[in-house]
């Protein structure tokens, strides 16, 4: 697929570094998207995942942001402007990694911290792009997360900000339709990559409520990071061109 090869300027991905941010870079690279990443401290990853799309042709740059500065973000959205001449897609892929804990448990200080690094941060990135967004006519994909549509106990942490996230993109969709821009999320349910290998891997999923969370799901299987980037990939292309202020929730069936 060619979607974006004769697109100007570049796709902008926020926590590039990420299981979920590296499969959606590669996956705007190989559509022709040249990619500007931004990371918050695997300065590593970033160099490498930018050296890999560089050799397979493409455009790339990255550059560590903290999202909950708003004028760090709006200094980075010019710059990527300035070096590139345009911004036509914007994929916000970057957040915390979450504990899975009751909402009881949950101090007010960590709550707030995670309505920071998750609907703040969106917000900041966004109202920094949409100059550049207007210009082009351009979209933005929110990911976000299957349990605002049906809840698994344990991970408020997840599905409270990230819903103020899905009610700001609905909000942008509704404002900024007139000026081209589409904005739409993707609700990404149990896969074997990103967050959830991180819970699993830290034993905050362990194999009985792997098992139980598996029967919930109709496909009776975990999706992977290539499943999510494939959905962004398409909502932000003009294959997606009258869908906006939607939610696509990639997730075996698990919210029906």
């Amino acid at each position: 697929m060619t979607d974006f090869q004769d697109r100007r300027g570049v796709a902008v991905v926020t926590g590039g570094t990420g299981g979920l941010g590296t499969a959606i870079c590669r996956m705007l690279a190989e559509r022709g998207a040249g990619v500007a990443l931004t990371y918050r401290s695997d300065q590593r990853a970033a160099e490498n995942l930018v050296a890999e799309l560089v050799e397979g042709g493409g455009v790339a740059a990255a550059d560590r942001l903290d999202l909950t500065d708003a004028s760090q973000s709006k200094l980075y959205l010019d710059s990527v402007v300035e070096r590139f001449g345009a911004i036509h897609t914007l994929v916000h892929a970057a957040g915390p990694l979450i504990p899975q804990v009751h909402l009881s448990k949950v101090e007010p200080a960590d709550f707030a911290k995670h309505l920071a690094a998750e609907a703040e941060a969106f917000f900041n990135v966004v109202h920094a792009a949409l100059p550049a967004l207007r210009a082009s006519r351009g979209s933005i994909v929110a990911i976000t997360t299957a349990a605002t549509h049906r809840y698994p106990v344990r991970d408020g942490l997840s599905a409270g900000p990230k819903g103020a996230v899905e009610a700001t993109a609905r909000a942008l969709a509704a404002e900024e339709g007139r000026f081209g821009i589409r904005v739409n999320c993707v609700g990404p349910g149990m896969l074997t990559d990103g967050m959830a290998a991180d819970l699993m891997a830290s034993g905050d999923l362990d194999e009985r409520a792997l098992e139980v969370t598996k029967r919930n799901i109709p496909l009776r299987a975990f999706g992977s990071a290539q499943d999510i980037a494939e959905a962004a990939c398409f909502l932000a292309s003009d294959r997606a061109k009258f869908i906006t202020g939607q939610k696509l929730d990639v997730d075996g069936g698990y919210g029906v």
